[in-house]
C-alpha cells in the first residue's frame, strides 16, 4: 500500500497559500482521476484507490502542517504501510517558484512540517516532491509561507500542479530513482 501525503494547513483562510501547494497538487490529481476526499479519520481527509494493482491512499492532514507528522504515523501505523511507500508533497523556500525537485531523502531544510514528519516517523529517508515558492527575505518566513499567492506565482505553481499528474501517474509505474531522472 502507498501512502501520497499533500502538505498543507486546513481551512479556508489557508487556502491559495505557499504552505498549502501540497493539497493543491492533491486536489488537482484527485479531480482528474475523477476521485474524491471521501473519509475523514485520524485528522486526515483522505480518499484509497487501486492503481497498477496497488492499493492507494491520497491524504491530506486536517492537523496544521507543522503536526503532519503525526498524522502520517497514524496512517502508517493503522494501514500497515511502509516508510519505502510514503511520498510526501510540500512546498520549498529554498527552490525557485515554478520549479520542483524529486528527493528521495534528506532534512527538513527548516520546513516544520517536515521536521514533525521526521520527528514521528524517526528517519529523513522519506519521497518527497519539493515545490518551489522561492523566498522573500525582506517578509518574516512564517507570514510569508502562509501568504496568498500573487497572480503571477499561481500562473507558475498551476503548471507545476499540471506536471505533477504526470509525475503521479509515473510514480505508480516506475522505481523512484528512474522518476527522479526523468523529471529532475
Amino acid at each position: 500500500m502507498k501512502l501520497i501525503v499533500g502538505l498543507g494547513n486546513p481551512g479556508n483562510e489557508y487556502e491559495n497559500t505557499r504552505h498549502n501547494i501540497g493539497f493543491m497538487v492533491l486536489d488537482n490529481y484527485i479531480k482528474t482521476k475523477n476521485l474524491k476526499f471521501s473519509y475523514n479519520k485520524y485528522d486526515g481527509v483522505y480518499t484509497k484507490t487501486i492503481i497498477n494493482d496497488e492499493n492507494v491512499i491520497f491524504l491530506k492532514p486536517q492537523k496544521y502542517i507543522n503536526l503532519s507528522g503525526e498524522v502520517i504515523q497514524k496512517f502508517m501505523s493503522y494501514f500497515k504501510i511502509d516508510i519505502d511507500d510514503i511520498f510526501v508533497i510540500h512546498d520549498d523556500l529554498d527552490i525557485e517558484c515554478g520549479s520542483y525537485k524529486l528527493r528521495y531523502k534528506g532534512s527538513s531544510g527548516g520546513h516544520n512540517g517536515l521536521k514533525n514528519i521526521e520527528f514521528n516517523l524517526a528517519t529523513q529517508n522519506y519521497k518527497r516532491l519539493r515545490i518551489g515558492i522561492s523566498n522573500n527575505k525582506m517578509i518574516d518566513t512564517k507570514d510569508y509561507v502562509l501568504g496568498k499567492l500573487s497572480s503571477s506565482e499561481k500562473e507558475k505553481i498551476n503548471e507545476v500542479i499540471e506536471k505533477s499528474v504526470y509525475i503521479l501517474d509515473d510514480y505508480f509505474k516506475m522505481n523512484f530513482n528512474n522518476l527522479m531522472n526523468k523529471y529532475n
